[in-house]
Parts: structure tokens; sequence; C-alpha cells
């Protein structure tokens, strides 16, 4: 099942898709509440609607070298444990959002991942019960501005600035997360290319550690970290990060404001 954050005539809502076409729902994806999740409403083709990013998270949890391909190509060790970031919910953007480039920085990268979605609240959950409550998964950016990263010493600033977290197209209900081939594409040439069978940490895991830090609420989005060939981003790029069983989130590289 495939859930969408979505704009038509002026209304924000959210919707199930089938087919080509996307039903209203009766009310918010994340309130819990009974029938909300529910159709309500005519159908809408879904090419005359506006895909916005399907959830707006309350926070953004992430986890930085979860592959250990990626650990590798930047010298550095197999973590022990999950190693855990914030990025800020004002980063979010959706597909067709152009990702900006902050005059600060002189080199930004794409960081293509797998987001899951959680459903329902999670406090020290064990692996199981934190599976359960991921409502679904989507196609993540996690976007890095790398030279910030380094001089800074700490990840704050690099992994923060506005539209450094596109989401989409949707939320994939019923997903096994195991072994999901995972890909980016810069102007059409793939840069990386894994499965997420190369997670150090697999997602039930990650969710649960994350769960025995911090509450994890509906809404809520977890990064799960990016495979290697990670790299640069140039003003005039698309880039696209494709999840099999998900889809395809583009967006496209807008210069530095100053």
């Amino acid at each position: 099942m495939r859930f969408v954050r979505f704009r038509a005539e002026g209304r924000v809502a959210y919707g199930r898709v089938e087919g080509e076409q996307v039903l209203p729902l009766a009310g918010d994806l994340f309130s819990g509440r009974a029938g909300d999740r529910e159709p309500a409403g005519e159908a809408r083709p879904l090419a005359d609607v506006e895909l916005l990013a399907p959830v707006r998270p309350g926070k953004i949890v992430c986890v930085g070298l979860n592959y250990q391909n990626h650990a590798r190509e930047f010298g550095l060790a197999i973590p022990d444990e999950p190693l855990l970031f914030i990025k800020p919910p004002s980063a979010v953007i959706g597909p067709g959002a152009p990702i900006v480039l902050p005059a600060m920085s002189r080199r930004v990268d794409y960081e293509g991942e797998l987001v899951a979605v959680i459903g329902r609240t999670l406090s020290r959950a064990a692996p199981a019960e934190a599976a359960a409550g991921i409502l679904g998964f989507t196609c993540g950016n996690d976007v890095t501005a790398r030279d910030l990263q380094k001089r800074d010493g700490q990840w704050t600033r690099a992994k923060s600035f506005d539209t450094f977290a596109p989401l989409g197209p949707w939320i994939v209900a019923g997903l096994d997360p195991a072994d999901l081939e995972i890909a980016t594409h810069v102007n059409g040439r793939r840069v990386q290319s894994d499965t997420t069978a190369g997670m150090i940490f697999p997602v039930p895991d990650l969710v649960a550690f994350i769960s025995q830090v911090m509450t994890l609420e509906p809404g809520d989005a977890v990064f799960t970290g990016t495979p290697a060939g990670v790299g640069p981003l140039a003003p005039g790029d698309v880039v696209e990060v494709e999840i099999a069983g998900i889809g395809r989130l583009a967006n496209p590289v807008r210069g530095a404001v100053r």
C-alpha cells in the first residue's frame, strides 16, 4: 500500500495510491484515530496532483556509517553500535523540489538512503516491536555539506541546511527492508548501487536502538544510512534516489543563495 501527501486545488491532504489514482483519506495518516486512514472523497488522477514530502516528521533521526562499504570508502572503523545524529524538520522537501546549495559550503554531497517512517509510539522497544511500529518506508537523501562536516568536527551544521532532507515520493507499507536494491543517479549516471542487506545494523535493530535513547512518535523519520559512492552535487544537476519496491525520488539542484 502506498500513502502520499499531496496538494490539489490549494488543499493539502493524505491519500492512498491505487494504480494511477489517488484516493484522499478521511484524516491525518498519523493521528491514530479510527477511520482516518480510510478513503473519503473522489479519486484524483495521480498526474493531476502535486506530490509533497509524504510526511512532516516531528524529528528526523539519522544513522551514520551503516554500510560496511561506506565506512571503508572514508577509511573509518566499523562502528560497534549505531552512530546517531539529527536533522531538523525544516530540512524536509518533497519530490521535484530543489536542493539549494548553501553559500557557506564548497562541497555538498548526495547520500541516498532508505527511510523508515514511524507509525506508532516506540519507547525502549525490542526489535520485533520496533519492526511492527514502522508504518512503512520511503526514499530519502541525506544531503551533506562535506567540507563543513570535516571542518566542524561534528555534523549538525553540515546536515541541517534547508532542503537537505528530500523525502518521497510516497510511503510504502508492508515492505520487507532486509534486502532491497538501492541506487542513486546524478544526471542519469548511477553513482551508488547496493542492497540494504549490506547494512551493518538492520532496520529493526536500528529503530529499537534509537528507541532506547528517545521516544519515537508517529510521523518521525529514521534515515538508515547510505552505501558507498557518495559524491558532490553541482548547480543544474538532477539527483535521483531509487529503491526497489518504493520508486524514485528526484530533485534538481540549485546554486548557492547569497
